[in-house]
């Protein structure tokens, strides 16, 4: 490891941990969807000047993971202090179209020493329908406008003529204009806050950096070291690509090998038809997930941590498509299905530390009004503006050997947190029906499943619905000898469509989406009395339980 000391590794460590933290405050706090100042789906980052993330604030896996490819994308562009560029395109380092990142170099006394990153879901980019969520996309043309890394500010002046063009292409355009600046804030201030640093620290920024990635890589590896080295295989299967309802495999070999993991995904289905399929970035991000959640936790996220991994998947593939593959579903579910066969592979491994299958989707749920609109927001030029409602509903997180499962939360590459009732009615024109826990929903084991959510809301104008979401026919698995969890369920008008679906309603329709349970862990019949007894006082489970 390099020679800083460990004190003033570990004020460096948190203050540059610090600086991503505040890049997503001012993020969040200065958006204006409720996507990103409710439900906070954005995410933070720091960058060398290699590329190499060196500090993350603790916010959505599946961006961070992806995310140093798309810094990899523009390390050629040669930027100078005060440009920003903007990306989404999954084939040059994105996720999906939704999720756009903005690069900017940070300089210090005139020299680039590093980038900040932020990467934020925009309820809408265009496309096919509102949303950018197309069930049926069978091309990465139909889910939004591409954008492939290009200059959204140019020495810190914003390319107007740019600008507008994307707004052009996207309903509700002042959202997005307002979303786009509040991102750009977010690597203004880590550029400000890394000058700061520069001027106070005891040791060079460079120095720092290698210093931070130094010290997780050396732990990643002592876990590792730890891990049996052998292979450990496992195998899923995704249900439908929105096309057809063909099960889809996702097959992974998992590799220990001392200090480094290897990950495998040779037999898994080749690219289809429909939007589930993944780039490698996303599918790469789901291994650096499990490898986060199967090893201490308190190690600093950053480039050292997934030094000692390597992933593959046949060119191709679900996991590693070609272009111009719909890929928009492959980021929200086929990453959740990947996280699931990953851990799956390690239960033989590290059983102790691999919990009960959780729900394994987000369950997308996108309601929107149909049309373009100019700036005014106007849907089709009758005086009514445009909206896109975009949610992900949490499920049931899985037993773990030592504790039951949660209760109705975001798991796996999500980490979200809902729209608030109050919020979601003032903005749109929508009203929640129900929204509880589903009891009977966790698997039973020493160790109960978590709950899954019913959220019910009724359309007060005709809208286009989108609903992207797994576990309909696959139930989560228990582990240990844990009872599975129960599939999730979706309906309009209380009539069962399909878990990928974009179907037109009219005004007054209720659009409602049962999720998954989590697995339960252990033999049921080891689960405490005490415990069963406020299951049942609780409301988790029927008397008849």
């Amino acid at each position: 490891m390099s020679g800083v000391d460990p004190v003033t590794l570990e004020v460096v460590r948190n203050q540059l941990e610090g600086v991503a933290t505040e890049m997503g405050q001012v993020l969040i706090r200065s958006a204006r969807s409720p996507n990103i100042k409710e439900r906070r789906d954005c995410s933070t980052a720091l960058f060398d000047r290699e590329g190499r993330m060196v500090a993350q604030a603790e916010h959505i896996p599946v961006h961070l993971g992806a995310m140093p490819r798309a810094v990899e994308t523009v390390l050629d562009r040669d930027l100078v202090p005060g440009d920003v560029v903007a990306l989404n395109d999954p084939f040059a380092g994105g996720t999906h179209l939704p999720d756009v990142t903005l690069v900017a170099p940070i300089a210090v006394a005139g020299e680039v020493t590093g980038y900040a990153v932020s990467r934020a879901h925009h309820a809408d980019v265009g496309g096919a329908t509102p949303g950018s969520m197309p069930a049926g996309a069978t091309e990465i043309y139909e889910e939004g406008l591409r954008i492939p890394g290009v200059r959204l500010v140019r020495g810190g002046e914003m390319d107007e003529d740019l600008l507008e063009t994307v707004l052009a292409n996207v309903r509700d355009p002042e959202e997005r204009r307002a979303d786009l600046r509040a991102q750009i804030a977010a690597t203004d201030r880590a550029e400000e806050r890394i000058r700061e640093l520069s001027e106070e620290s005891e040791i060079d920024l460079e120095t720092a950096f290698e210093a931070v990635i130094d010290y997780s890589r050396e732990r990643v590896e002592g876990e590792l070291e730890g891990f049996p080295d052998g292979e450990y295989r496992a195998r899923d299967v995704m249900e439908g690509d929105g096309r057809t309802d063909e099960e889809i495999p996702i097959e992974a070999t998992v590799r220990i090998d001392g200090r480094r993991m290897e990950v495998d995904f040779a037999g898994t289905a080749s690219q289809v038809a429909g939007n589930v399929n993944a780039p490698l970035a996303v599918a790469t991000s789901a291994v650096y997930f499990v490898l986060r959640s199967v090893t201490d936790p308190e190690i600093p996220p950053n480039h050292g941590c997934y030094a000692p991994v390597s992933v593959e998947a046949p060119e191709g593939s679900l996991l590693n498509p070609r272009p111009p593959a719909a890929v928009v579903g492959g980021n929200v579910e086929t990453s959740q299905r990947v996280t699931d066969v990953v851990l799956a592979a390690l239960e033989e491994c590290v059983p102790d530390r691999v919990p009960a299958q959780g729900q394994g989707t987000m369950n997308n749920f996108v309601i929107g009004g149909r049309g373009g609109g100019g700036s005014s927001g106007d849907v089709d030029g009758t005086g009514e503006e445009g909206f896109t409602y975009y949610e992900t509903i949490g499920g049931g997180l899985g037993g773990r050997a030592d504790s039951d499962g949660i209760d109705g939360v975001q798991v796996g590459m999500t980490n979200t947190l809902n729209t608030p009732v109050e919020a979601l009615e003032a903005e749109y024109p929508l009203r929640v029906e129900r929204y509880g826990l589903r009891p009977d929903t966790g698997g039973d084991g020493e160790f109960r499943g978590g709950l899954g959510i019913e959220r019910a809301v009724r359309v007060e104008t005709d809208a286009v619905v989108s609903l992207l979401s797994e576990r309909r026919r696959t139930r989560p698995a228990g582990a240990a000898g844990g009872e599975p969890g129960a599939t999730g369920e979706n309906l309009i008008d209380g009539r069962t469509v399909g878990a990928k679906t974009t179907e037109s309603v009219s005004a007054g329709a209720t659009v409602t989406v049962r999720t998954p349970g989590g697995g339960g862990y252990g033999d049921p019949t080891e689960r405490d009395p005490e415990a069963r007894e406020r299951d049942r006082e609780d409301g988790k489970v029927s008397d008849g339980e």
